[in-house]
């Protein structure tokens, strides 16, 4: 069986999906020197961080990080695109990973009780054929041990794309649609809701929103990369 798979490998070796570079032994997804030169944000260790303040006045979240910074055309854009359009489901693998030891070593986020991640509108789904989230939450869930919840909350309306919208513009495409199928089940929980990036925040506002709507929910907020 190794030597099939070293066979194989040898043919079509592994990868970095950042740089497309193979990949060593001991590398996965990633490799290292892509690893060393993502933009770490150092969020989670941070209260009153970026993330945390593009909310205030808006909506009440506990705390609040980001892993990556996101610019336009950098490594971060690249993977999280593979990601979503790509089928390389493996980077949200790689980010939960990533993302849940640093929650693991930090002193915040404490006392959650479910993962819950932004969803797709059914039709969005079946197009793509998989939620970008779901990987990068279920690993969140097994660092964490806590229950990932992906079919509570749910997207009713499919809005128009979000690139170019001004603030105004993508707050309002993203009003009233979605909601909650249970109103009693993230009764007195605290959440933690994830997704892949923020700019405005908006999609975030609107879930959090519906979320509220249950008796004694609390929200925070853990994304993959935040755009500055």
């Amino acid at each position: 069986m190794n030597s099939l798979k070293n066979l194989f490998n040898l043919f079509f070796p592994d990868v970095c999906l950042s740089c497309k570079l193979q990949l060593s032994t001991n590398e996965k997804t990633i490799c290292t020197k892509c690893r060393h030169d993502f933009p770490l944000t150092e969020f989670t260790n941070y209260p009153n961080n970026l993330v945390e303040k593009s909310f205030i006045g808006r909506i009440p979240i506990i705390e609040a990080t980001a892993l990556l910074y996101f610019h336009k055309k950098g490594k971060s854009q690249q993977l999280i695109h593979e990601l979503k359009y790509k089928g390389q489901q493996e980077i949200g693998t790689f980010l939960g990973n990533w993302l849940g030891d640093e929650i693991l070593e930090s002193d915040r986020f404490k006392r959650l009780d479910f993962i819950v991640p932004v969803p797709l509108h059914p039709k969005k789904l079946k197009k793509r054929g998989y939620n970008q989230l779901t990987k990068f939450g279920k690993i969140l869930s097994k660092k964490l041990d806590i229950p990932f919840i992906p079919n509570k909350l749910i997207k009713i309306g499919v809005t128009e794309t979000q690139t170019l919208k001004g603030k105004i513009g993508r707050w309002r495409n993203v009003q009233e649609l979605f909601e909650l199928n249970d109103n009693s089940y993230f009764e007195n929980k605290h959440l933690l809701l994830i997704d892949d990036v923020i700019t405005t925040g908006a999609t975030m506002e609107s879930c959090c929103n519906e979320l509220f709507k249950t008796k004694g929910v609390k929200i925070s907020i853990a994304i993959m990369a935040y755009t500055e």
